[in-house]
């Protein structure tokens, strides 16, 4: 058995966890739904990146005539063979839904189930709504398909039958201008509702008639995925901006990956597009139902409270509620958010309130990805207008984010802030903010450590750590990863952070033996780890290796797991856990035991390759005690979690957990558990602070 398992299976096993949640009956029906659509997403991005870059190896190796073409090949067909797979639990799940919708008198129809006053109706809808969207292109012999057809994009692809010819013709189904769901006016207590598609089918008449002599009209959906890769080599001669327009061009023209396609559709059609769009053996040719971009569920309309999660109650920070100003809150103590138990607002409040406060002289902040309404820009931007010193670190090569933050970038120079984009070599991944303030004559640098983005957006469904702290030392290698990414020649040295990839490494697997050397001897040694991907080789090596010398290891791995967790004489002290659940689980946290005296670690890196040696990545010691305590804590409860955790096992089978003791022991959701033990423990905070102040009153009078 290899050691290792492929990255590229592993991650279809996480999504086939995601897809699990859209099947489990004891989550909200509408919900299941919207799961439906993360699968589908997380799908259109694997084929677009992970897929893509098989397709290059395979390519290129043999090319090169390297062995490992036929490596490469053989995992391609794995994977293309699993995704094929789950496509059709997919279009199970998906039919089992719109049977539970149904029960519940929620249809889903398309243009032949509706009564012929709904027929009507939807016809007048598309007129006026719809039609002003729709510019068919005539398929012919010389179209170029390839460079017609947008990735992701849904298409109808129309077949006019003809009695001398057929003619044919693509129409991209406009649901980025147009809700992809339509809600029919319907019988008391009944919802109905229609896909985009079926409301342009009941209008292919209406678009093609009077200019096609055809006796039958047929359509049948398509979707093609690009390679999302792109060269950023660039031209000397032009900014890293202009660069990076000219490398996402590339995308827009990159070869397909994949084309799915409605398994109705006759052979011959199907066989046509693929020879257009140059599909060879090794793509993917996918039959699928008669819809696709799945996706789009995400956004499935709320019909009912009842259908969905019921919302949770923001927890309050007694730390900052219980002071005048953030920054008097971080001066009495290291203070640590998780979101998004608590809110966001706790961190833009700090930046708004900085862009005015007169002892603020300056901020800087990574950005890497960003709200599309971002409060934290417009933070930044009053700062600057206020007379603020402002440094802003845009990494431009946030994927699926570039634009947007070619965007913000433009917007921010604008406005006379200072803006960096590191190295065309180096991503810049992590999450630093930091405040310079000047009090009793003396510069005051107050820093925020993060595991998320700044971005309002994805706090409220991404659980986050987040730190502020006034500690000057953490402060100031804070303040010298800013310089590093400025100037990279430079090499600082680091005491407390874990910065990549100048010193994580090495540091981790410091950490890492000196567990395996106090097992060796009889002192307590265990790691705990939490991280999105587990996939690096060297550190699964390394973990390996700590397990075989009776270190107990605990991880909880969200995505991609190479890692053989549980096999004897290799991993044996190893047991893995994923968590999927209403929120996706973000945050990396590292534990060493460190013979009773823990040293625990948030951070921005995954333990991936490109995050410890191509990214710059910062991981901080959480080194007050409390703290500490409390992530310890979270990490218990998610461990316990009985409910929505799966075992990683050697073979990644995906089996729910059970609770050690039994039938006997209680459910815990940890999602929940988190946010009733953060919820009390803030409250008794609020309550002691309540209750010293009557004590100290009283004691005045």
């Amino acid at each position: 058995m290899n050691k290792f398992v492929p990255k590229e299976l592993s991650w279809l096993s996480f999504n086939a966890r995601v897809l699990q949640e859209a099947a489990d009956k004891s989550v909200p029906l509408i919900e299941r739904v919207r799961f439906l659509g993360i699968y589908s997403n997380n799908q259109d991005e694997f084929f677009k990146v992970r897929v893509a870059d098989l397709k290059r190896q395979v390519i290129i190796n043999k090319e090169q005539g390297s062995a490992k073409s036929e490596e490469a090949a053989k995992l391609l067909k794995q994977v293309q063979t699993a995704a094929s797979d789950f496509q059709k639990v997919q279009n199970k799940v998906y039919r089992d839904l719109m049977a539970e919708l149904a029960e519940h008198k929620i249809f889903l129809r398309n243009e032949k189930e509706i009564s012929a006053e709904q027929k009507t109706w939807v016809q007048r809808y598309f007129k006026r709504h719809v039609l002003k969207h729709i510019n068919p292109v005539l398929v012919t012999e010389n179209i170029d398909l390839v460079s017609f057809l947008r990735d992701q994009y849904t298409y109808l692809l129309v077949k006019m039958t003809g009695k001398k010819s057929d003619s044919y013709a693509l129409i991209e189904i406009p649901s980025d201008v147009v809700p992809r769901f339509l809600r029919l006016p319907s019988q008391e207590g009944d919802t109905t509702l229609m896909f985009l598609d079926d409301v342009i089918r009941l209008g292919l008449d209406i678009i093609f008639r009077g200019f096609f002599d055809y006796t039958t009209i047929e359509a049948y959906s398509i979707k093609m995925n690009r390679d999302a890769e792109y060269d950023l080599l660039g031209n000397v001669d032009k900014s890293i901006i202009e660069n990076m327009t000219e490398a996402l061009k590339q995308r827009l023209d990159a070869i397909p990956v994949r084309f799915a396609y409605d398994r109705d559709m006759p052979k011959e059609m199907v066989e046509t597009m693929a020879q257009k769009l140059h599909m060879s053996a090794i793509d993917s040719l996918m039959p699928g139902n008669r819809y696709h971009n799945f996706k789009d569920f995400l956004s499935f309309p709320s019909i009912s409270d009842e259908y969905e999660n019921a919302s949770l109650q923001s927890v309050p920070s007694a730390a900052f509620d219980l002071a005048q100003t953030p920054f008097e809150a971080i001066t009495k103590g290291d203070v640590l958010l998780y979101y998004p138990y608590y809110s966001f607002e706790y961190f833009t409040e700090v930046l708004r309130q900085a862009s005015y406060d007169p002892k603020v002289h300056s901020i800087k902040i990574n950005i890497y990805r960003v709200a599309s309404n971002s409060r934290v820009i417009d933070s930044l931007i009053h700062a600057a207008n206020n007379g603020k010193r402002v440094t802003v670190v845009v990494e431009l090569k946030a994927r699926f984010d570039e634009a947007n933050n070619i965007k913000w970038a433009s917007r921010l120079t604008d406005a006379g802030v200072k803006v960096l984009f590191g190295l065309p070599t180096l991503k810049i991944h992590s999450k630093l903010c930091l405040i310079t303030r000047k009090e009793n004559d003396e510069m005051v640098r107050y820093a925020h450590i993060g595991t998320g983005n700044f971005n309002e957006k994805t706090a409220k469904i991404y659980t986050d750590f987040a730190l502020f702290t006034k500690n000057q030392e953490i402060a100031s290698e804070v303040e010298s990863v800013f310089e590093f990414i400025e100037y990279p020649y430079t090499r600082p040295r680091f005491k407390h952070l874990l910065v990549s990839p100048l010193n994580a490494r090495k540091r981790i697997y410091s950490m890492i033996d000196r567990e395996i050397e106090h097992a060796k001897t009889g002192f307590p040694a265990y790691i705990n780890l939490k991280v999105n991907n587990l996939v690096d080789s060297g550190l699964i090596e390394k973990l390996y290796e700590a397990s075989q010398a009776g270190v107990r290891i605990r991880a909880i791995v969200r995505g991609m797991c190479a890692l053989r967790p549980g096999v004897p004489e290799l991993s044996e002290n190893i047991y893995i856990t994923s968590i999927v659940d209403r929120f996706l689980e973000h945050p990396r946290v590292m534990v060493f035991c460190n013979n009773n005296n823990p040293e625990l670690y948030i951070s921005s890196a995954d333990w991936m390759t490109r995050n410890l040696d191509y990214r710059i990545e910062v991981g901080a010691p959480v080194l007050d005690p409390t703290l500490r305590d409390r992530i310890m804590t979270i990490f218990r409860i998610q461990c316990n979690d009985n409910q929505k955790a799966r075992v990683i096992d050697s073979e990644q089978q995906n089996n729910y957990a059970i609770a050690d003791s039994g039938a006997e022991a209680p459910e815990v959701r940890s999602q929940i558990a988190i946010q009733q033990y953060l919820s009390e423990l803030e409250t008794a905070l609020l309550g002691k602070d309540d209750s010293d102040s009557k004590k100290k009153e009283k004691k005045s009078k």
